[in-house]
This record gives C-alpha cells, structure tokens and sequence, in this order.
C-alpha cells in the first residue's frame, strides 16, 4: 500500500486552516486549537513549511505565519517535499536517499522513474486550493486562530 505519512496529513491541515484565514496572521498555539492537534507538532510543521517557502513566519510579539503563495499555487507534491522529502517510490529512483545494492543487476533498473515521474506529476497537478475546495464545505474553525492581519500592529 502507498500511504502518506501523519505529518503530511497534519500538514495539510494546517495549510487547510491557513487557506481558508489567507489575509490574516496566524499563531502555532491557534493553528493547534483551530485543528485539534498538538502544539509542539503544529509548531514543528510550521518550521518546515517556513523552511521551504510555503509559509512566511512573522516574528515579534504580534508574530505568526501566513502563507507565502496563494493556495491554488501551492501543490500537493511541495507540500510533501517539505515534509518528508522528494517523491521517491524506491531505493533506485533519483531522488531516493536510500541505496539499492542491486541496481546494476535489476533487469527492470530505470523502470521505477516511469512510475515514479507519473506519481509526480499527478501530485503536481493538485493544488491545496483544490483539497481545501474538493466539493467540501469548509468549516468554520471553531475558535479564533488569528492575531491580527499581517501588517497591523
């Protein structure tokens, strides 16, 4: 079976909840209200999300995150990236940070990339916009997970 992992799940989440407060200023203790799920775990996901350019954190004392692309720019696949890494279904596909010991005897050797190339793609094509708009209502959270707008002080 090929699953992605909790924090990618976790990661769309939050990035679900920032979509839907796009203009606003958002805090990692709300994020964590907002969605239900642990503090130290929004805040660690926020800090890769920032590192890879996702979302911009604001610092001060009125700080928070926003995203620093429009939803409909953000694919599933820079999401996962983010995360967890490069899309790699195997140990012998580029990208893999894993070794194959028997790549130069595998008589399918290069024939995982095909797969893996399309895998891609796919995830590619599919924007957060996309989830946070998948046919769904987006819920209102239930609590405020917003300081201010970015900009106000």
């Amino acid at each position: 079976m090929l699953k992605l992992g909790r924090m990618i799940d976790y990661g769309v989440v939050i990035l679900s909840q920032m979509a839907y407060h796009r203009d606003e200023l958002l805090t990692a203790p709300g994020l964590a209200e907002a969605t239900g799920l642990p503090a130290p775990t929004v805040s660690k996901i926020l800090k890769s999300l920032a590192h890879s350019d996702l979302v911009t954190s604001h610092r001060g004392v009125h700080g928070g995150y926003t995203l620093s692309r429009r939803p409909e720019a953000i694919s599933v696949a820079a999401i996962l990236e983010a995360l967890e890494g490069p899309v790699a279904l195997t140990a012998c596909v580029e990208g893999s940070d894993e070794q194959c010991n028997v790549a130069r005897l595998c008589p399918i050797r290069g024939g995982w990339e095909k797969v893996n190339g399309a895998i891609r793609q796919a995830l590619e094509a599919v924007s957060l916009s996309d989830l946070v708009h998948g046919g769904y209502d987006f819920v209102e959270p239930p609590v405020e997970a917003h300081i201010q707008a970015p900009g106000q002080v």
